[in-house]
């Protein structure tokens, strides 16, 4: 079997999935196929000998999609370009719809407004009808057209609501208009809803505009980690060294990095030694020592040294691209969310239909003198008591509120399908390196041998980092400059690559380094091998000093942890969630910050495809899950999870595959967008029940259920003011949001 992507574009929704995978499936030789919403792309898993890539275009065309072509990692996604293109286009199609429609209201609502009282009904009813053509055919034609397509499958969609609630008042408005006679022969004063229909589409066409800049955010993760790749790269092919494209390296051939430069490839280390920042990949705020023999990646910053490796993996077998393959795969897992107003449409179309049907029956042959104007009329008034306005506002003013609160929380949230799996978390996965804590080391302990001051220790090696660009010469520095030292001048400064550095500082020679460093220049350690020891059960990196060949102290770097992480983890636990640390740093480090937070269990040593295989594993055992992290690495897992949160102050990638993004490093925002998100929840909930009440009490009103006992039909004014009172109170519960919230 083989297996083939295409991007397809004119998605947007679960229904669009449905058909295009139902459709795809028909083309002979393909066997299964999967349709990434999020991606815009089908994956077609199909035999050797098959229809081809052209009867993919055929069916998706067909079945009224755009096809995109094959995406390649190399050059942009079409997707891109095809999302660029709807967001300018709904755009263009909201600011006129918008404009027309509050002129259509001022005109419905003449007799509000002193300066249009003189103008006569009906030429005025005449201009309403043209201004709301263009509204309902062309600023909504997705509409029209979606619910077209859902009828040809048999089902009905929000698009279907829409195009109904719009349709039936624009039609009945345009008989008011013309054939007010009509209306007077069954009693009934013309009455019309142009305005109605008008906003109908206008305001759901924002929602769409909405959702549609957000989805774009998903495919820019991608772009991004793609973006980390260097263009070129320094080949020695005999003895000539050239420049050439990234693209062009082959495996085997040799390659130079200078300090200061990304590796261009996977490979292996032939001569030469450096420190690499490998943080991109595993979260370890540390550079790495790089020797003959050791392993390098592509796209990690070369820090210090030059060196010349063998390139090993190229191309689309390099860690990074694992790691796109990887954030691609973990959003095609997400099934797109089905809308609660999408699942309430699909029965509640039917049955509005159903209830229109019966009641012109009734009206037409059921009851003494029928009458067809009236029965019409009944029918009508039905579709019309129908219209989904309130509940093309349920969800989007519930969202806005939440989100605007969150932003000014510094908590932005991506759209309500995110803040609907917030509300339902069981579990919050922490990543350590950056996000628990602040990633950058800082001096912890300065412990000094017998004979020795520790503020002279701590003086004699900020002495000797002073010209070193390696991180913890500069916690160092950073260290004795807290404690107002300053380093004093160097003679025979010798740096030694992989293991620290020597010189002569007033006389005495010094060695300050790492323990190998100290067992090489045989100098005895006696009991500070053991404190070193201890050290680094605690999570924490040493570095020996040493002057004129005895053991002078150690000083003890850690990454530190934000002051709120404490907070925010005792936050989350009293919310009844679990809370665990996942780490790509080594055991030691991870189980120590693990106890000083509380938190009892702690995944250490894992890498960047093992955290998102983490976040699966607890989601199999039925956990919704959260990932809070901040690197490259973490890309993949906040993809994986649940809702990803990402800190704001890590990463473009971080914060383009996560769902929730904290804009500042305080962690105690993590409970809160929490906390938000379910208060979100329940008041778009409370809305689309409001949304709803007046349609369930006033369809049957509407189809002449009080006539019998008490001579009502629901008069068009009464259906009008049940319309606008449903969307006020929708409104206002979204804004009740807001003052609960700042009551907290």
């Amino acid at each position: 079997m083989e297996s083939t992507t295409v991007s397809v574009g004119g998605m947007t929704c679960a229904a669009c999935v449905r058909r295009v995978e139902n459709a795809l499936k028909e083309i002979p030789g393909v066997t299964e196929v999967s349709v990434n919403l999020a991606t815009a792309r089908a994956t077609l898993v199909h035999e050797g000998a098959w229809a081809g890539v052209e009867a993919v275009r055929e069916v998706v065309t067909d079945s009224g999609y755009e096809y995109l072509g094959i995406p390649d990692e190399d050059r942009e996604d079409p997707i891109t370009e095809a999302r660029e293109r709807e967001i300018r286009d709904l755009t263009v199609r909201f600011s006129v719809g918008i404009v027309l429609s509050v002129l259509i209201f001022l005109g419905s609502m003449q007799h509000w407004f002193p300066f249009l009282r003189d103008i006569p009904h009906a030429p005025l009813r005449v201009v309403l009808f043209f201004l709301t053509i263009p509204v309902i055919f062309w600023v909504g034609e997705r509409f029209l057209v979606g619910a077209w397509k859902a009828a040809l499958q048999k089902t009905s969609d929000m698009n279907t609501l829409v195009a109904v609630g719009a349709l039936s008042a624009f039609l009945y408005s345009s008989g008011a208009t013309f054939f007010p006679g009509f209306f007077a022969a069954a009693g009934v004063a013309p009455h019309v809803y142009f305005d109605g229909a008008a906003f109908i589409v206008t305001l759901i066409l924002l929602g769409r505009l909405l959702e549609a800049k957000a989805k774009g955010r998903t495919s820019r993760a991608i772009q991004r980690l793609v973006g980390l790749k260097p263009k070129t790269a320094r080949v020695l092919r005999g003895e000539e060294e050239t420049d050439i494209p990234v693209e062009a390296v082959v495996p085997g051939d040799r390659v130079r990095v200078r300090p200061g430069e990304k590796i261009p490839v996977d490979g292996v280390v032939l001569s030469g030694a450096s420190a690499v920042d490998e943080s991109m990949l595993t979260g370890e705020s540390l550079p790495v020592a790089k020797e003959e023999g050791a392993e390098v990646f592509a796209a990690t910053l070369n820090r210090t040294g030059t060196f010349t490796f063998r390139a090993t993996r190229v191309g689309k077998e390099t860690v990074l691209a694992q790691i796109i393959r990887l954030v691609e795969a973990a959003q095609g897992s997400k099934a797109p969310v089905q809308r609660l107003a999408d699942r309430v449409a699909s029965i509640f179309v039917p049955v509005v239909f159903a209830i229109g049907v019966v009641t012109f029956v009734v009206w037409m042959f059921l009851v003494p003198n029928p009458l067809f104007s009236l029965a019409l009329l009944n029918f009508v008034s039905v579709l019309v008591i129908a219209c989904p306005c309130a509940l093309g506002l349920a969800t989007p003013t519930a969202v806005m509120v939440g989100t605007g609160l969150g932003a000014e929380n510094g908590i932005l949230i991506k759209g309500g399908e995110s803040l609907e799996r917030a509300g339902r978390l069981t579990t919050v996965v922490f990543d350590k390196t950056g996000t628990l804590t602040k990633g950058e080391p800082e001096v912890t302990d300065i412990i000094a041998a017998p004979g020795f001051v520790r503020e002279d220790v701590l003086q004699a090696a900020m002495s000797l980092e002073v010209g070193s660009e390696h991180p913890l010469a500069a916690a160092i520095l950073a260290g004795g400059k807290a404690e107002g030292l300053a380093p004093h001048p160097l003679e025979d400064f010798e740096a030694l690559p992989g293991l620290g550095a020597r010189a002569v500082l007033a006389g005495n020679r010094f060695l300050i380094g790492n323990i190998r460093l100290m067992e090489q220049e045989s100098i005895n350690l006696s009991g500070l091998r053991e404190v070193g020891e201890r050290l680094s059960g605690e999570g924490k990196t040493s570095v020996f000093l040493a002057a004129d060949g005895r053991a002078a102290g150690i000083i003890a770097l850690a990454d530190a942890l934000r002051e709120s992480a404490g907070e925010a983890i005792a936050a989350l636990k009293k919310m009844g969630l679990q809370v665990a640390l996942i780490t790509g740093d080594n055991r030691a480090a991870g189980e120590a910050a693990g106890r000083a937070l509380g938190i009892d269990r702690v995944l250490a040593e894992v890498l960047p495809g093992d955290k998102a295989r983490e976040i699966r594993r607890l989601q199999e055992a039925g956990e919704v899950v959260a990932m809070v992290g901040d690197g490259i690495n973490d890309a993949p897992a906040l993809a994986a999870a649940d809702i990803g949160i990402a800190i704001g102050t890590g990463t473009d990638v971080a914060v383009e595959a996560s769902d929730l993004t904290l804009m500042r490093s305080d962690l105690t925002l993590v409970p809160r967008a929490i906390g938000l998100s379910l208060a979100t929840m329940k008041v778009i909930r409370q809305n689309l029940f409001w949304a709803f009440i007046y349609n369930i009490v006033g369809i049957p009103v509407a189809a002449g259920v009080l006539y019998p006992f008490f001579g009502v039909l629901l008069n068009p004014e009464f259906a009008a003011a049940a319309m606008a009172f449903s969307s006020v109170s929708v409104v206002t519960n979204s804004l009740r949001l807001r003052r609960v919230w700042k009551n907290r």
